[in-house]
């Protein structure tokens, strides 16, 4: 474990499907859905094809990029990602990520993009 690695623990079982989410979310193109386990939010994040973050989300977050901190898997679908920085990647099933605050993204093809966020969910695709 590296020396910066956060210990998280665990007090209760629980379960709950995201089929029966505690909250939605439907911007253009995009389906939220957040489930609330213990003391986490974690969010499944359905994206149509031709969904772009600039386009879909942008509207709703007020800010010229994605501002959040992100964890998560990706379960479908491609995301091509692209920092303020320059640096890009592309997330594809089965990849596991982190992208930092100050991004666009979209998905690529016609595959709808589906995924799990650990860290930024609560927050995804909330107003101001």
């Amino acid at each position: 474990m590296s020396s910066n690695a956060s210990v998280n623990t665990v007090t209760s079982l629980n379960v709950k499907s995201h089929d029966n989410p505690d909250e939605k979310r439907r911007p253009d193109k995009s389906e939220i859905d957040l489930v609330t386990v213990g003391d986490y939010t974690i969010g499944r994040l359905t994206f149509a094809p031709g969904w772009r973050w600039s386009e879909c989300i942008k509207p709703v977050a007020g800010t010229d990029t994605c501002q959040n901190n992100h964890v998560g898997y990706c379960i479908s679908g491609t995301l091509e990602v692209h920092l303020a920085t320059g640096e890009s990647a592309t997330i594809t099933a089965g990849s596991s990520y982190t992208i930092p605050p100050g991004h666009d993204a979209w998905v690529v093809g016609d595959e709808t993009y589906v995924g799990l966020e650990f860290l930024s969910a609560a927050a995804y695709a909330k107003p101001e």
